[in-house]
């Protein structure tokens, strides 16, 4: 089940390979996206000293949520993956040119995790075809529905 999903990851990358990563998170950051106040569109993944960490995406703290804590909207959280699957990764990421993108928040079992992508990056005119051909299928279903209502 979905929580939160990049809609701009798919307008700007080529997502080859998909991987679910844990989160850590404080109770209220979890609790801020069970509600679904987390946006991931400036977000992006890094690799610093073999282990993966997600940058930028935004979590706003409940207006409920503890006096004692000082919530940090946008702090770096650590992604869990097994070791191979980092160093598998890491070497794509340095060898091929590929960057990792988180794609969707979702629960697992209850637990919230992070897909994240393996992408190359659009260029322009690739927007532009991918843009047209959506704009196809859309005309095609508005078209196919006109037949379909012309026929009853």
């Amino acid at each position: 089940m979905s929580i939160i999903d990049n809609k701009k990851a798919f307008h700007d990358y080529f997502i080859e390979e998909r991987l679910e990563a844990g989160m850590v998170l404080e109770g209220w950051e979890a609790k801020a996206i069970r509600a679904g106040r987390a946006q991931l569109k400036e977000a992006y993944v890094v690799i610093r000293r073999a282990e993966l960490f997600l940058i930028g995406a935004h979590i706003s703290p409940l207006p409920t949520a503890s006096t004692h804590i000082q919530p940090d909207p946008v702090r770096s959280r650590k992604l869990l993956l097994h070791a191979a699957e980092i160093a598998k990764l890491i070497g794509k990421v340095e060898r091929a040119g590929y960057a990792l993108v988180p794609i969707n928040l979702h629960y697992n079992r209850g637990r919230i995790k992070l897909e994240i992508g393996l992408a190359k990056g659009k260029k322009q005119h690739d927007k532009r075809a991918t843009e047209k051909a959506k704009e196809w299928q859309r005309e095609k279903q508005r078209l196919l529905r006109d037949v379909v209502k012309q026929a009853k």
